[in-house]
């Protein structure tokens, strides 16, 4: 009698102590697809027809950029950083301005004003944001096509 092919049968099975990952791979990789058909979708904005100039594109830090946008009938509408362009009224405008500076100060301000907005809506504007503490603003076109 063979005792070693004895002791192979009598002894129990140990436990396997590995985890199966191929259902998180799964969910990953769902998740991932619905993540990517849904960013697209999050960067909404107000469609403003923006001038054409040539100018070298501005590098910005981390921190998104504060956008203030004018639409060809003069209404306004703020976008603070990642977030949706939410509608402002002139009064307003200065208080949110602040708020926004003092939680983020240094923070770069731009005016997105369409081709079609009055010039003297526009410098009212910049007049505004100059009362709310706003050192420099600047303003954003479209590349100039070739």
């Amino acid at each position: 009698m063979n005792l070693a092919g004895v002791s192979r049968r009598t002894q129990r099975r140990r436990p396997m102590a590995e985890i199966n990952v191929v259902p998180y791979i799964d969910v990953t990789l769902v998740l991932l697809i619905i993540f990517m058909v849904t960013a697209p979708m999050m960067q909404m904005g107000v469609d403003v027809e923006l001038p054409q100039a040539e100018a070298k594109t501005v590098e910005t830090d981390e921190q998104l950029p504060l956008i203030i946008s004018i639409k060809a009938d003069g209404s306004l509408f703020l976008n603070e950083g990642n977030q949706a362009d939410s509608p402002v009224t002139a009064p307003e405008l200065p208080q949110r301005i602040q708020a926004v500076l003092t939680k983020k100060p240094g923070l770069a301000v731009l005016i997105r004003g369409d081709q079609h907005v009055d010039y003297g809506r526009v410098v009212t504007i910049m007049a505004a944001l100059k009362q709310a503490g706003v050192p420099s603003v600047g303003l954003m076109t479209r590349p100039a096509d070739e």
